[in-house]
């Protein structure tokens, strides 16, 4: 049985020892209750308790098992999502991504690479957009699902106007490691291609942190774009 997806909100508020029960499960065999009673040394009504939180974040899948004319029970393994939560810190990793694909000598390449990174983030912001909200919803109410979408990311947003359109606000920033103070500011253009594509329509960084402003500022410009319809 598997559960239905969550928020990535729900996913990061995980506590430390259902952590802990995941990286028991890393290697990807099926477990029970006594395997991780065992394993980890507290009581099954601790390891149950876990394991129903984690069943509900979509971290664990259950399978029953039935074996002759007894009462059946039941195995545990990691779902895909739940190996991604088990695994090693991405970060150091995609900070060292980061660095190569800025020192690409070749600026077209780079930036066709950088677009595509871009696209792919945006489209998967995209698509729980347009799950969430209707497509004849106005502009504004598809950034504000947007900004609580970056939010329950961490990715701290408001929501400001310019005249009639909404403006984006990212008033941290939310990759300073990444942040390239060079005059290219290739992860400025990649939060604005991302956004764009998000959103179905174009934006544009009119106002950035790195010229001494308060806000990134993301403003809507020209018309929504075929990815909205």
């Amino acid at each position: 049985m598997t559960s239905p997806p969550v928020s990535s909100s729900q996913i990061d508020e995980l506590r430390s020892v259902d952590r802990e029960l995941l990286m028991a499960m890393r290697s990807g065999d099926a477990f029970g209750i006594g395997d991780l009673t065992e394993q980890l040394g507290v009581t099954a009504t601790a390891i149950r308790q876990r394991i129903e939180r984690l069943l509900e974040s979509g971290l664990l899948e259950r399978e029953k098992i039935v074996a002759g004319r007894g009462r059946p029970t039941f195995q545990y393994r990691l779902t895909v999502r739940g190996h991604r939560r088990a695994g090693a810190n991405p970060a150091e990793l995609a900070e060292a991504m980061w660095q190569e694909i800025l020192a690409i000598p070749d600026p077209k390449i780079r930036q066709q690479l950088l677009s595509s990174v871009a696209n792919r983030l945006g489209r998967q912001f995209a698509t729980q957009v347009n799950r969430e909200v209707d497509q004849d919803q106005s502009f504004e109410s598809r950034m504000i699902k947007l900004s609580e979408m970056l939010t329950d990311r961490h990715i701290t947003t408001e929501i400001s106007h310019a005249g009639d359109l909404p403006v984006l606000d990212i008033c941290a920033c939310p990759y300073p490691s990444l942040t390239d103070t060079s005059d290219e500011r290739a992860m400025c253009r990649l939060e604005e291609e991302m956004i764009s594509e998000a959103l179905g329509r174009p934006v544009h960084l009119s106002s950035c942190r790195l010229d001494g402003d308060h806000c990134c500022q993301f403003a809507a410009t020209g018309e929504p774009s075929d990815s909205a319809n």
